[in-house]
């Protein structure tokens, strides 16, 4: 069965972007910034993959991306309407209609059209990019949180998670470290 794993950045603090949804405060450098290009080369929209010449550079761990409206709408607005042109992209939202052939808009629920994908057989895992409230109405899908920790922190601005009082256990499976003080730290689902 694929894996839905939550790959993504955030302050010490763990917020992930200002009230206003920048992110601008992580910043993307060094040895952190090599890592990601590395490891995770797939996680870059396609413009960063071009500027980085990582245009032609193979998926890792992903080859599937659901995101959040919020997550997508900064694209949108500069008119990329297919920002992971090497990933099967789904985005979950009520109210926007298709706008790409590329990307799949689905209106309904997210934990069970997830639980389809990882279904799937074959295949990469599954990239929760965001946003907060997806991450938190798909809590009990995630099987595998990926938090990239930037040494910054900034007091208030959207959380890692929009969701319900409830503890879901994960057990620290990986740390990297890095000069920039920078940290990507892996969790898998205990229960």
């Amino acid at each position: 069965m694929r894996k839905l794993s939550y790959f993504v950045g955030s302050s010490i603090d763990g917020f992930i972007a200002s009230p206003d949804g920048q992110h601008d405060f992580l910043a993307f450098e060094g040895d952190f910034a090599a890592a990601v290009m590395a490891d995770y080369p797939e996680t870059l929209p396609a413009p960063a993959r071009e500027s980085l010449g990582l245009t032609g550079v193979a998926n890792k761990r992903f080859d599937t991306i659901v995101m959040g409206r919020g997550t997508y709408d900064p694209g949108l607005a500069v008119g990329l309407t297919s920002p992971y042109p090497h990933l099967e992209q789904y985005v979950f939202s009520r109210t926007l209609t298709q706008v790409d052939p590329e990307v799949e808009i689905v209106p309904g629920d997210p934990a069970g059209f997830v639980r389809g994908l990882k279904r799937q057989e074959g295949g990469m895992d599954i990239w929760l990019s965001g946003g907060a409230g997806l991450a938190g109405e798909l809590l009990e899908e995630i099987d595998e949180l990926i938090v990239k920790v930037y040494p910054v922190v900034v007091g208030t601005g959207i959380p890692l998670f929009r969701s319900p009082f409830a503890p879901h256990g994960f057990a620290v499976t990986d740390v990297h470290t890095f000069a920039t003080g920078a940290l990507i730290t892996t969790y898998t689902r205990t229960v």
